[in-house]
């Protein structure tokens, strides 16, 4: 192309012409394509443009139509951005991983081998076989002996034990009488847990020691009432039993919710978003593309973390494993859904974090994860049943331990599908209105 009048021109001015030129003409050309046109513009304004006219705007009408509009690029779109992060996908696994083995090995309320000193001023062969009977329960262990009370309390004070025998020197005497020979257990109560246990032991030691001895005095040959416990579920009150299956729903959540928040922000801050605003996307179609690659991660860890429950901390699965894995996809949607509502009121990564790390107390401390919520004062019971955790925990223990079916724990799977789809609509919703 020729530029007559322009030849003096330096040759970098010459190049933004020509690209001027070439840009509006290819504008021009795309309106006569939509059919539009100078005319049209101007009649357009008062209603005397011609049908064609219109053609644009029945496009947009009918492409509001769509809710899901886009889903399928948006998703091709972020499984390969996940795909070439390994440094999200790392995160993803490894910590949820180390979570999952830390907290199935630590925690475990059966206290053994507590610590315990003895203050035996009897030293007699009975007062001996009182000690061993301690021992022998397991749940205490003798760290040493002192000379005197005053000696006893000071090491308590120190905490180098959490229980303490005083048997006086009349022991055995008083008991070869007939009479009731006391002995006293001083115990830590500073933790509520040890303490508890030292205390139910303790008693249980006394209760068979003195039954025993009133039998043999009477001569009966059994007690008066016999009562044979069975423990059902779990006979052998397992302590992985009860805590790995409420693991499994904590740390799917650490790594779900911060995952699907950051993703979010991520894309505000590196300017693609917006990209994506201006996009034939409708918003639920957005959403919903940018929940899905997560959703599939986190089965994916769902599935390695209930093998590590089953062939390591041996938790056997007596439901049905059709109905955990479903149990588990709608507790994960529910989770990204919480994420992605997170990423539309933060700004930046480091408030996704903090805001995301808001919702992991609560679920741990409220959702009858470790603390039993009928013991709750009412106004905590009733702020853990907002937390999705609290009916995952109870569908878990409930399919896994107690072999339930679908009429014994149907209930907390619906709450769970209608907060996994409130939480998505409320997402969607809330990112329209911050765009608005």
């Amino acid at each position: 192309m020729q530029f007559p009048a322009e030849h003096r021109l330096p040759a970098c001015c010459r190049r933004q012409l020509a690209d001027d030129f070439q840009r509006n003409t290819q504008i021009q050309r795309n309106e006569r394509s939509m059919g539009f046109s100078a005319g049209c513009r101007k009649a357009q304004a008062s209603s005397l443009c011609s049908p064609d006219t219109r053609r644009p705007r029945l496009l947009v009408k009918n492409m509001k139509h769509k809710p899901f509009r886009g889903l399928g690029a948006i998703l091709f779109k972020e499984f390969i951005v996940v795909w070439r992060d390994p440094l999200t996908l790392f995160f993803f696994f490894f910590p949820p991983l180390i979570e999952m083995i830390a907290f199935g090995y630590a925690l475990d309320n059966d206290v053994k081998h507590m610590a315990m000193l003895v203050l035996n001023e009897d030293r007699t062969v009975e007062s001996r076989q009182l000690i061993d009977r301690f021992v022998n329960t397991e749940s205490f262990r003798v760290v040493g002996e002192v000379q005197n009370l005053e000696q006893l309390k000071s090491e308590m004070r120190k905490g180098r034990a959490y229980a303490a025998l005083d048997i006086p020197p009349n022991f055995t005497r008083e008991l070869m009488a007939g009479h009731s020979a006391q002995v006293q257990l001083l115990v830590d109560g500073s933790n509520s847990t040890t303490a508890l246990q030292a205390l139910q032991t303790g008693l249980g030691v006394a209760l068979t020691q003195s039954l025993e001895s009133l039998l043999r005095e009477t001569g009966r040959q059994g007690m008066p009432i016999d009562v044979r416990p069975q423990m059902l579920y779990n006979p052998a009150m397992r302590a992985p039993n009860f805590f790995v299956p409420g693991v499994i729903g904590v740390v799917l959540q650490i790594g779900t919710t911060v995952a699907a928040a950051m993703a979010l922000v991520r894309e505000r801050e590196r300017g693609t978003l917006e990209q994506l605003l201006v996009s034939p996307l409708s918003r639920a179609g957005l959403m919903l593309g940018k929940l899905v690659p997560y959703l599939c991660i986190g089965m994916a860890m769902a599935l390695v973390l209930f093998t590590i429950m089953r062939f390591v901390f041996f938790v056997p699965i007596v439901g049905n494993v059709f109905a955990m894995m479903f149990s588990t996809l709608v507790y994960v949607f529910a989770l990204l859904s919480l994420g992605l509502l997170v990423g539309t009121k933060a700004e930046n990564q480091m408030q996704a974090l903090q805001m995301s790390m808001v919702f992991l107390l609560p679920s741990v401390f409220f959702s009858g994860f470790i603390f039993p919520r009928e013991t709750m004062p009412w106004i905590f019971y009733a702020f853990g049943a907002l937390f999705p955790t609290t009916y995952f925990i109870a569908l878990m223990r409930a399919i896994i331990l107690r072999g339930a079916n679908f009429f014994e724990y149907w209930p907390n799977l619906a709450v769970l599908i209608v907060m996994s789809n409130l939480l998505f609509i409320l997402c969607a919703l809330q990112f329209r209105k911050k765009i608005a």
